[in-house]
């Protein structure tokens, strides 16, 4: 089997797709696309990735035998789900009870992490409207976890990829300033995901990387 190229930086949104190919076993190459250089604007990229937004992935045994390229992050969680058989479910109840989660995560988990991150870190001069909006709307998000994960093991009901678009936004609590403590169901299940073997390894992918974006963006404070 050819590698899929995953274009790939140490972002959470990176990892969810470097714990996905971990977790199925498929073998695949890193591509990365170094967001400080803007790398995600090269002519090469938005070929594959019209948004300008890693990750996207090639997968050389695409549908026919013929290669095919996907981005977005959810979009290539699904792709990987329905080309292994893996971590999405193929009952329809199933399957939508993880789709819910993966597009809760997609357009709610992601975004508002990201802002909160964002204003919280990264920007010089701080707006503390928008920290303290950001940084709510996170606790709130978080706060819709840990109900849901109060009477199950899995944002789906089993591991799935609505779990792996999720945790890596868990992992950065620290930067939005939240204690994980105070979400015992969360922090349950963070540490859940987080002890699996394929887990591990995908979060390892990069690390170097993102910690030197990290000291980077706090000596610009």
């Amino acid at each position: 089997m050819t590698p899929i190229d995953l274009y790939f930086w140490p972002t959470p949104n990176g990892w969810k797709i470097t714990l996905m190919l971990e977790e199925c076993g498929l073998p695949y190459e890193i591509k990365y696309v170094n967001l400080r250089e803007k790398e995600q604007f090269s002519e090469s990229f938005l070929k594959i990735s019209p948004n300008g937004r890693m990750p996207a992935i090639v997968d050389h045994d695409g549908p026919g035998g013929e290669p095919i390229s996907i981005f977005e992050s959810g979009a290539v969680l699904q792709y990987l789900g329905n080309k292994t058989g893996q971590f999405y479910p193929a009952e329809q109840r199933a399957r939508s009870a993880v789709e819910e989660w993966l597009f809760w995560q997609m357009g709610g988990l992601g975004p508002m992490a990201g802002q909160a991150a964002h204003f919280r870190n990264y920007k010089k001069d701080k707006i503390d409207y928008a920290v303290e909006r950001y940084t709510n709307e996170v606790i709130r998000l978080y706060g819709v976890m840990e109900n849901r994960l109060s009477d199950r093991d899995f944002l789906g009901g089993v591991y799935s990829i609505a779990d792996m678009a999720s945790w890596p936004w868990i992992r950065g609590y620290k930067a939005y300033g939240i204690d994980l403590t105070k979400f015992p169901n969360l922090r349950a299940w963070f540490k859940r995901v987080g002890g699996r073997p394929a887990v591990q390894r995908a979060a390892n992918i990069g690390k170097e990387q993102f910690i030197e974006s990290q000291a980077r963006s706090q000596s610009s404070i």
